[in-house]
């Protein structure tokens, strides 16, 4: 499956740099893997769709659904069947601009808690990660 995640910035913290580093390279394992780093701009709309082009859209959105990890394990099953590249929108730290993620197929919500960007950045590819790792049945999850 191809899974594409499309930042604002990449991540600046040592400890956010190490961990998207380690899981990115980890989630490589599973699915066909590339970011784009767009800029942090007054409205990102316009790179975050240019980005995406005709892949499914998930919205990181604090009102968006929150999952467990068998459920986003599901979730990648489900999708893998379209096709089509699986898109992942992660806002900077503003979040993503308004009316974004009403426009996107899905909207997936981490938490109710907020977390720092950079931190929310890694948070999306360790999840990611462990659903692939619950989906090929490897002990990770457990």
């Amino acid at each position: 499956m191809k899974l594409h995640l499309i930042t604002v910035g990449k991540p600046k913290p040592a400890y956010a740099r190490a961990g998207w580093e380690e899981y990115f390279s980890r989630l490589g394992r599973y699915h066909q893997l590339r970011a784009t780093h767009i800029p942090d701009k007054r409205d990102e709309t316009p790179a975050f769709l240019a980005a995406a082009g005709k892949g499914c859209k998930v919205a990181l959105d604090v009102e968006g659904r929150q999952l467990s990890s068998p459920e986003l394990a599901r979730f990648l099953d489900q999708r893998s069947f379209e096709g089509r590249e699986l898109c992942f929108l992660i806002g900077g730290p503003e979040g993503l601009p308004r009316g974004l993620a009403e426009a996107c197929e899905h909207r997936w919500s981490l938490s109710k808690l907020t977390f720092p960007h950079d931190l929310a950045m890694v948070v999306v590819l360790e999840a990611l990660y462990r659903a692939s790792t619950i989906q090929k049945n490897h002990p990770y999850h457990k």
